[in-house]
């Protein structure tokens, strides 16, 4: 079985615990305006062009991105990382665009991991279906889990998708005993006002103590650049990153209600 692959980041400190080896998985059902990973959106190869300048001069090279890999050769490069990740107490996360879009697969590249005694984790968007979840369910020790925004008429506006289905998967997750990390993007004028921080901590506190760490992401325009060289719109002009005070606030907001709380994952 293969599946598609953007990137493998090795020495992952902000994907789970411990030092991880990422795998990102292309294709995502979500188009968010301030995605830092916008090549991880279309579900197929795509080729763009980067212009190297030297010496007044441009240099264009064609680049593919996105490769189709088989199981056994993620696994090669997963391996390579086995002692750094042993021990540090880490493992392997998979993420995107989102992992469960390719669902086969995912589960394929789990039970080779959980076969090898790696630790775990899916960082998803949770926009998926209950059938995908269920087949990389037990395979999975830990899911990162986003949470953009609690209000479904600005979710659809700033994402393209309602949040129903991913506020569905998330409490079905923590019926069933899951270890949960919710990962949460601050993005000032979108998401940081005190009505949506109030309902995305009442979410919290009812999920029976399944949420085991709160990162908070704090927004940033270092991907602007990719939106060109991948030909789509970059509609996060003139949006304010978070400064070191707003995220201090959260932190503090969210360590009040009991949540151990990370800024930056």
């Amino acid at each position: 079985m293969k599946g598609l692959i953007f990137d493998i980041k090795r020495y992952a400190v902000h994907d789970g615990p411990g030092i991880r080896t990422t795998v990102f998985l292309k294709g995502c059902p979500l188009s968010c305006w301030w995605c830092h990973n916008p090549e991880g959106i279309s579900p197929e190869p795509e080729e763009v062009v980067t212009v190297h300048r030297m010496e007044g001069r441009e240099f264009p090279v064609r680049e593919s991105v996105g490769t189709w890999m088989d199981v056994e050769k993620v696994m090669t490069e997963i391996d390579k990382e086995r002692t750094f990740m042993e021990e540090s107490d880490g493992g392997v996360t998979f993420s995107g665009g989102e992992p469960l879009w390719q669902a086969g697969f995912l589960e394929e590249l789990l039970l080779q991991c959980k076969r090898r005694g790696y630790h775990t984790a899916v960082d998803t968007t949770g926009h998926i279906s209950r059938k995908a979840l269920d087949r990389v369910m037990p395979l999975t020790d830990l899911f990162l889990y986003d949470v953009k925004m609690m209000d479904p008429v600005r979710h659809q506006h700033y994402t393209g998708v309602s949040n129903r289905l991913i506020l569905d998967n998330l409490r079905y997750l923590a019926r069933e005993g899951k270890q949960l990390f919710i990962r949460i993007p601050v993005i000032p004028t979108i998401n940081d006002d005190a009505e949506n921080i109030t309902a995305t901590l009442h979410l919290l506190n009812e999920l029976d103590g399944a949420v085991r760490e709160v990162d908070l992401l704090p927004y940033h325009a270092l991907a602007a650049h990719k939106y060109e060289k991948f030909g789509r719109e970059y509609r996060m002009e003139g949006v304010p990153e978070p400064d070191e005070g707003e995220m201090e606030q959260l932190r503090e907001q969210f360590e009040r209600e009991g949540f151990r709380v990370k800024i930056g994952g």
